[in-house]
């Protein structure tokens, strides 16, 4: 079955439901969605270190809002194939949030027939079906570090074109760090 749209649950306020355990007794969740995102750091970390990419870029939200996994993955595939285009390597690139809360659904049937199969809403909690990252406003999305002012240029372009694929309002917000620091 095809996902619910993100407008289902991007808006929504909602206590973080994320309470795994080993022993079977302690865990509220039964049963936990696959990780999609498994890597969080990207480019060149030791370039960052020595001090070679002085220039920041980090994406803020500018309202609360839940990002599902799978538009995080989408952006992140996006963003680190430009940017190894158009840098060829000389970048650094960090996803900060980690997608911990567990979306539940209730699945509901349509058509002929189907009042006569489902429970409506007795039995209605539902079955864990995604995972998402709970961010409130001002929450840093993706970080970006590059060498110089074309750099700049190419990432803030590039973000631009991401933005449709978030849920959410962002902004861009840029620091440049000295030698001495």
């Amino acid at each position: 079955m095809a996902l619910r749209k993100a407008a289902s649950y991007s808006k929504k306020t909602v206590v973080p439901y994320t309470r795994v355990s080993k022993v079977k007794g302690k865990a509220y969740v039964k049963t936990v969605p696959p990780r999609k995102l498994v890597k969080f750091k990207m480019g060149r970390e030791d370039l960052l270190e020595e001090g070679k990419l002085p220039h920041f870029l980090t994406v803020v939200t500018k309202e609360r809002v839940q990002i599902r996994d799978n538009a995080l993955e989408a952006c992140i595939q996006y963003l680190n194939k430009k940017l190894e285009e158009g840098l060829s390597g000389i970048y650094y690139f960090k996803v900060v949030p980690v997608p911990h809360h567990i979306q539940i659904e209730n699945k509901m049937l349509t058509g002929a027939g189907a009042d006569r199969m489902q429970t409506g809403m007795q039995l209605s909690f539902g079955k864990a079906v995604n995972k998402s990252a709970i961010l409130n406003k001002n929450g840093r999305v993706f970080e970006i570090a590059v060498a110089d002012e074309k750099g700049i240029t190419l990432a803030r372009h590039i973000l631009k074109e991401v933005r449709a694929k978030l849920p959410c309002e962002i902004k861009v917000l840029y620091k440049q760090i000295k030698k001495n620091e």
